[in-house]
């Protein structure tokens, strides 16, 4: 039995989707993931979202007396098997081992700001301000530098209320 790896393209914001339907049918499949914080309804939330948006791996079967891909194709959240031409789009097994043992040993959340971070305050009393962004404060608050009166004042300001700046 010759396995391989190959690239599907999900539909939009399905990955985990064609995920669970493929690896339900036997598929062996990998989705690297990112665990990121992010904004939802105004409150910072830990998310684990894909590494590359709509793509995800599936090992095939490439003898010729494998089962059919032709289930892959109607699988709900696939778009469609990647193909350069008339081949499908083969990846790497040494690709897919290396991309394993990095996001295996990337637990890490990935931080919505980065103490330093040059940040703006977007609403409440003090929007338009610019600070640093200092640490986060219990309760989805942070702690903002901002200079105020010609002098640096740390202030509390809820983490959805800032923004990054460049």
């Amino acid at each position: 039995m010759a396995m391989s790896w190959y690239l599907i393209h999900s539909k939009p914001r399905q990955e985990k989707v064609a995920l669970e339907n493929l690896e339900r049918q036997g598929y062996p499949c990998y989705l690297p993931t990112l665990r990121l914080e992010k904004l939802r309804r105004g409150a910072v939330v830990v998310s684990d979202e894909p590494l590359f948006s709509r793509y995800l791996f599936v090992q095939l079967d490439t003898d010729s007396s494998a089962r059919s891909w032709t289930p892959i194709h109607s699988t709900r959240g696939v778009s469609r098997l990647v193909r350069f031409g008339l081949q499908p789009a083969r990846v790497d097994d040494a690709l897919v081992a290396f991309l394993r043992q990095q996001w295996a040993q990337a637990g890490e959340v990935k931080r919505l700001f980065e103490p330093g971070q040059r940040v703006q305050v977007t609403e409440g009393a003090f929007a338009g301000f610019e600070g640093i962004f200092q640490v986060e404060g219990g309760e989805a608050r942070a702690m903002v530098l901002i200079e105020l009166l010609s002098r640096p004042v740390r202030l509390p300001v809820a983490a959805a209320q800032l923004r990054a700046l460049p």
